[in-house]
């Protein structure tokens, strides 16, 4: 698959109904391990459970295409990843002046072909909310990719009906993050057609379990959402806590909804339109 060149349009294939639900990253602990089944890596036997990943790893290094395109090659067709942008552009250029870095980044994960799902855009809690910057790099973003874009902002002052109508605009969804820095941030923003949910673990950041009750109230916030499509994303991988509570969420939530697809290989072969 060669380079697109920068000022073309990525547009993603169809995904299947229902919720994605996965977890950042697709390491598998030792007591973890029956709730898979065979693979001829740790990603091809994620993906016996799971039909989403979240790469945060992107965030910190580079990968090179000929590596997103093998970790297509691994999972069913049905399955789909976000991707975390790198902080070369969220953290170090606070999204300015970055479109060859959002050119390069881009030209290496769209190897994922029609397995890339999303984009990640997670800002540093000290930038704050600038009109003119966000809807520039925004504007720049949706050139380039045509799907799913969520953006996880970490200052209050992004938590404004304005800088919401902006992420509407370019039909980006705000990130509903648990535990919430700011009281609205726990509910999804931005866009009415995706909702993006990361479930970082509390009280304590990554490592926290979620225990069965907050799993329930979970799922039926899940369940009853009105957004065309959501993903699911457990965060709280520290102490290896994400795939179990993944994957008793994919439960409660398929037992509420029976459009839900929890396992890859019991995928619908119902499609939709994309919703561009």
């Amino acid at each position: 698959m060669s380079a697109e060149p920068s000022d073309s349009v990525h547009t993603p294939s169809p995904d299947d109904t229902g919720p994605r639900i996965g977890c950042a990253g697709w390491s598998i602990a030792t007591r973890d391990a029956a709730l898979f089944g065979d693979g001829d890596s740790l990603l091809a036997r994620y993906a016996t459970r799971f039909d989403c990943v979240e790469i945060n790893s992107s965030f910190h290094r580079p990968h090179r295409p000929a590596t997103y395109a093998r970790w297509a090659a691994s999972v069913p067709p049905t399955f789909r990843f976000s991707v975390k942008l790198p902080r070369t552009i969220t953290h170090d250029a606070r999204l300015q002046r970055c479109a060859p870095a959002l050119d390069t980044f881009l030209a290496a994960a769209c190897h994922l072909g029609d397995a890339l799902g999303a984009l990640l855009v997670q800002l540093p809690p000290s930038l704050r909310y600038d009109a003119r910057v966000a809807a520039t790099f925004m504007a720049m973003l949706r050139r380039r990719w045509a799907g799913d874009i969520a953006c996880e902002p970490r200052h209050a002052s992004w938590l404004t009906a304005e800088a919401d109508a902006l992420l509407q605009r370019h039909r980006i969804a705000r990130v509903a993050a648990d535990p919430p820095r700011h009281a609205v941030d726990a509910q999804p923003g931005g866009t009415r057609s995706l909702a993006y949910w990361r479930w970082h673990g509390a009280p304590r950041i990554y490592y926290s379990d979620y225990p069965p009750d907050a799993l329930a109230r979970i799922a039926a916030q899940v369940s009853g959402c009105s957004s065309a499509r959501q993903w699911v994303i457990f965060d709280n991988t520290a102490a290896g806590c994400a795939v179990a509570n993944a994957a008793t969420l994919q439960t409660l939530v398929k037992s509420s909804s029976p459009h839900h697809v929890g396992v890859c290989q019991d995928a619908a072969s119902r499609r939709r339109p994309d919703d561009p």
